[in-house]
């Protein structure tokens, strides 16, 4: 590979510390990543030399605020490849930024619209749907999914209709860390007239992202996950569309004009902006993308893959473990159980937990999924840049130990 994983690793200080006297080995990435040293030193360097608030100050430091924080909006816009700087929303993580679209909705869509949804979804594209479609009335369908745990993509055919307004799927499913069609499906809603929303959450710190080419209408995701702050995040969506919609707060920032009477509204993109937002952690998701351009998206997407493949094929070796959707195309994390009776997912978690190996169980807020597969939950590994495989083979060593302990 082109990159030098120790050279990557030594960027984060905490792959230094011990779990339960252990080397941490952390797989569970799908929940958040780690900070590099270079997110984390932008962090205090705000708090220290430019903390004002944005946008609102003539004074030095809030000027310097303000650049700070509009040149993190032009990187992210060149990172998924926006026409325009003022499409890139901040919010405070893909789930708000699904919320904000379903929320402006409320007033567009009616009794006689469909909303189609996928069994893969995380509880975050799926709930925010259910109470749109309570309050205005629209019907929400969803594409199955087959019982190899994918998309049965071939029932989008019949759930499309000239009703149908908005198509809501993952690129990647955060619980299976499996890829999606979404190419296939934007192409089948937009034949329709429907508008598309992706949630990137699980794709945007594992592959590149061109939402032109991709020719979504939104595009969600979270700055935590790829190896940003927590409690910052992303809504693209195309200028015309944003333009049409409502906003979702209301307050300071997203005004042009009040008065006691009326209300009129602040240009794309403050319009949907209310308050003073999470300038830090804005400034910090800049950062986590100059990080992930110093490497290169290309080589990250490529490095994680191998240890995604070698994973299953370790995996693989133990006629004790269900891998689930195992022939699917994987991104970033691959889930599995034990198939001992009585042995749930967080019994094997927390052997590994005693071995330092930090992996995630449970129903990973996507409970349709395992209701499909008739489980409680899954243990999950998922992975970051500064994974090795030497770690993969630890989480074996500690998983052989699970078996023997459980089965």
């Amino acid at each position: 590979m082109s990159i030098d994983i120790q050279q990557i690793r030594s960027q984060f200080p905490i792959l230094n510390r011990e779990v339960n006297g252990k080397p941490l080995v952390y797989l569970d990435n799908g929940a958040t990543s780690q900070k590099p040293k270079v997110v984390l030193d932008v962090l205090d360097e705000y708090y220290e030399k430019y903390n004002a608030n944005v946008h609102r100050g003539i004074h030095t430091l809030s000027q310097e605020a303000t650049d700070l924080m509009e040149e993190s909006r032009r990187k992210i816009q060149k990172f998924i490849n926006a026409k325009h700087d003022y499409e890139i929303i901040f919010t405070r993580g893909t789930t708000e930024g699904i919320n904000l679209v379903s929320n402006s909705l409320r007033n567009v869509l009616s009794a006689d619209d469909e909303i189609i949804i996928t069994e893969i979804e995380h509880h975050s594209n799926i709930v925010p749907w259910q109470l749109l479609c309570q309050r205005t009335g629209a019907k929400l369908k969803y594409i199955p999914l087959t019982a190899e745990g994918i998309l049965d993509i071939e029932k989008l055919d019949d759930l499309l209709t000239e009703k149908t307004k908005l198509v809501c799927v993952n690129q990647v499913s955060n619980a299976l860390g499996v890829v999606n069609p979404i190419k296939t499906i934007i192409e089948k809603a937009h034949a329709k007239g429907a508008w598309v929303l992706i949630d990137a959450a699980q794709s945007a710190p594992h592959t590149a992202i061109d939402v032109r080419a991709m020719d979504c209408d939104f595009l969600v995701f979270s700055g935590h996950k790829m190896y940003g702050p927590t409690g910052i995040g992303v809504l693209y969506g195309k200028e015309d569309i944003l333009n049409e919609l409502p906003p979702f707060h209301g307050g300071g920032e997203m005004i042009k004009d009040v008065t006691m009477e009326v209300s009129t509204y602040a240009c794309l993109p403050f319009k949907f902006e209310a308050g003073t937002p999470d300038i830090a952690g804005i400034i910090g998701l800049g950062a986590a993308v100059d990080f992930i351009n110093s490497i290169g998206i290309q080589n990250i997407h490529d490095y994680e893959k191998e240890l995604v493949d070698y994973t299953i094929q370790r995996l693989s070796e133990f006629d004790e473990v269900e891998i689930y959707a195992k022939d699917a195309e994987h991104s970033g994390a691959v889930s599995f159980n034990l198939k001992f009776d009585g042995v749930h997912s967080s019994d094997v978690g927390m052997i590994l937990d005693k071995k330092g190996i930090a992996v995630r169980t449970g129903h990973h807020c996507a409970q349709p999924i395992m209701h499909h597969f008739n489980i409680p939950g899954t243990v999950r590994a998922s992975f970051a840049v500064y994974n090795t495989k030497e770690e993969i083979d630890t989480f074996i060593d500690g998983l052989k130990t699970a078996i023997r302990m459980l089965g």
